[in-house]
């Protein structure tokens, strides 16, 4: 089964109380469902993937053999979802889970996933605190500053657009683009 939006995001509700990780699924949501239709894809099933992403970190927040992803794979398994939806969650967790993303929808969710997270990151600690004010410099710069959002793997979102076929810039781009088109969901407006 695929689920719609709003049965994922009842599963969402279900396992995430962080109104962070929440930010962060629905942020990975609208930027699948640009990629798709950017790809001549399904936002529909793209946009689900994005918002299943990670719903199962506040409970297995250890990235292991036990935890997240795979946690949240079998309860995606036992509720019957489409291995089309597991097999990406999986996938952009290879350390982990050992499946490397091979299908555009997989490689997309890497290339978006960490992204949005700085993005987000930027937004908050630009002076007005609001999406419609970042460009493209402002995130540059942020990136060239190592201590800045640290854990981000700046090499890993570099590799994942050009996985895409997507110059650097573009992809970043793209990506505030989308995220500022949809900022009332994010809270960001």
């Amino acid at each position: 089964m695929i689920p719609s939006t709003a049965e994922a995001w009842n599963l969402v509700s279900e396992f995430v109380q962080s109104p962070t990780l929440r930010r962060h699924l629905v942020a990975v949501e609208i930027a699948m469902r640009a990629y798709a239709d950017r790809f001549n894809e399904d936002p529909e099933l793209w946009g689900v993937v994005g918002l299943l992403h990670d719903f199962d970190y506040d409970k297995y927040p250890e990235v292991s053999s036990g935890g997240h992803p795979l946690a949240g794979n079998a309860i995606l398994e036992q509720r019957g979802i489409d291995a089309i939806i597991r097999d990406a969650i999986l996938a952009h967790a290879p350390e982990v889970t050992g499946r490397r993303p091979s299908t555009l929808l997989e490689k997309t969710l890497v290339a978006v996933d960490e992204l949005t997270g700085f993005i987000i990151a930027v937004i908050l600690v630009h002076p007005d605190r609001k999406i419609s004010s970042v460009e493209l410099k402002s995130i540059k710069k942020k990136w060239k500053e190592k201590a800045f959002a640290a854990p981000v793997d700046r090499e890993h979102i570099a590799k994942a657009a050009l996985e895409l076929g997507v110059p650097l810039d573009e992809h970043i781009e793209f990506v505030l683009r989308a995220l500022q088109y949809d900022a009332k969901r994010l809270g960001l407006a």
